[in-house]
């Protein structure tokens, strides 16, 4: 099995920065994409942006020259550098990994995702 998981939300003030990391573990012959989505009340969930095979870097278009994802190939870690957040980027942040767990038939990848981090920006 996969495990994924997010930590280092939190709350700040508009203008401020946070950054958030999101760890996979467990039974991976290896990650192609993973990626940072948010899901704000009443909203659907979207990508906020993702990294394949740990170069090509994606960017939503309401967070570019602000967020920068980079990741630890070694370790399976994602970042997410959040800068000049603003209340519209309150929301949960969810991590998605796309791998291919050992053992996986004709090397089929599956999506895993984390349970979610808490980001609140106040005016």
């Amino acid at each position: 099995q996969v495990q994924v998981a997010e930590s280092g939300g939190g709350v700040v003030q508009a203008g401020g920065s946070l950054r958030l990391s999101c760890a996979a573990s467990g039974r991976i012959a290896t990650i192609n994409v993973m990626g940072w989505y948010r899901q704000a009340p009443g909203k659907q969930r979207e990508l906020v942006a993702r990294i394949i095979s740990g170069e090509t870097t994606h960017y939503a278009d309401s967070v570019k020259g602000r967020f920068t994802i980079s990741s630890d190939n070694a370790k399976n870690t994602l970042y997410l550098q959040m800068n000049s957040l603003t209340p519209e980027d309150t929301a949960v942040y969810y991590c998605k990994v796309e791998a291919v767990p050992v053992g996986s038939t004709s090397w089929a990848q599956y999506d895993y995702w984390g349970r979610g981090t808490q980001v609140t920006v106040s005016a």
